[in-house]
């Protein structure tokens, strides 16, 4: 299979990650690197605001890019076991050479095959607490992986409770197919983040058993994991609150 190439550039002190094209595939604060610079990857991390850190945990990164999201769990959740799915071995070499992701050790395995694949294997069903979702190609017209299959399998793939974040387009057609197949696989059990600055909404859908939490305890966690990650999650439950409909007075779902 012909895989894309992978390129870079630089503006301002942040280095960003292309596949042959000015289309930003990832991008990372150079004097920072564990941080989580765009915003839309900050907001895949929303699992942290309903399911507590714990040994043994499992968290999947389906589409590893600049790493952000592996470096900030590698950090910043030491208890959690990460697996990284990526199919492009260009990609890896470059996330681990210019966006300096660890390589792996005894809490991070990566796994060069296609996600669409990955979740169809019998050895990660029922596996993995979170699942994060971030494919994309070098033409960016929406997510790579978007079947009802696919999400089907991210849902078998996750224990009970588990929580799926996935990256979608706002403004492409492929938004509401991706929303319905999303929902059709976790039962329309699907938040969505308001739009961020470059059109990318964060779905967070959710496996086992009902959630009814009021919301003033939902943000006595975000206000938690910002103290001690800093994540900018202070503005997270206001916008899930107002996004979402029936979930103004308390988040059921």
């Amino acid at each position: 299979m012909l895989m894309e190439p992978v390129t870079f550039s630089e503006s301002g002190g942040i280095r960003y990650l292309h596949f042959g094209s000015e289309l930003i595939q990832g991008a990372m604060r150079i004097r920072d690197p564990d941080e989580i610079y765009l915003e839309y990857n900050q907001q895949m991390m929303a699992w942290l605001l309903f399911l507590e850190t714990k040994p043994g945990m499992r968290v999947a990164q389906l589409g590893l890019g600049t790493g952000a999201l592996t470096k900030f769990t590698h950090r910043y959740c030491p208890a959690v076991k990460n697996t990284v799915v990526e199919m492009n071995p260009s990609v890896i070499i470059a996330a681990r050479s210019m966006f300096s992701t660890p390589s792996d050790d005894r809490r991070l395995q990566t796994i060069m095959m296609d996600a669409k694949q990955f979740v169809r294997y019998d050895d990660y069903q029922n596996h993995y607490d979170a699942i994060q979702v971030d494919l994309y190609d070098a033409i960016c017209d929406g997510p790579s992986a978007s079947s009802l299959d696919f999400y089907q399998g991210c849902y078998n793939a996750l224990k009970s409770p588990g929580i799926l974040t996935v990256n979608l387009f706002s403004r492409h057609p492929s938004l509401d197919l991706n929303l319905n197949h999303i929902g059709d696989a976790f039962d329309n059990r699907v938040l969505l983040f308001p739009e961020s600055h470059d059109c990318n909404v964060v779905a967070i859908a959710f496996k086992g058993p009902m959630l009814s939490v009021e919301w003033q305890d939902v943000s006595r966690r975000a206000k938690l994991i910002m103290e001690k990650t800093g994540l900018p999650t202070n503005t997270w439950v206001s916008g899930l609150n107002r996004e979402n409909a029936h979930q103004e007075n308390k988040l059921s779902i």
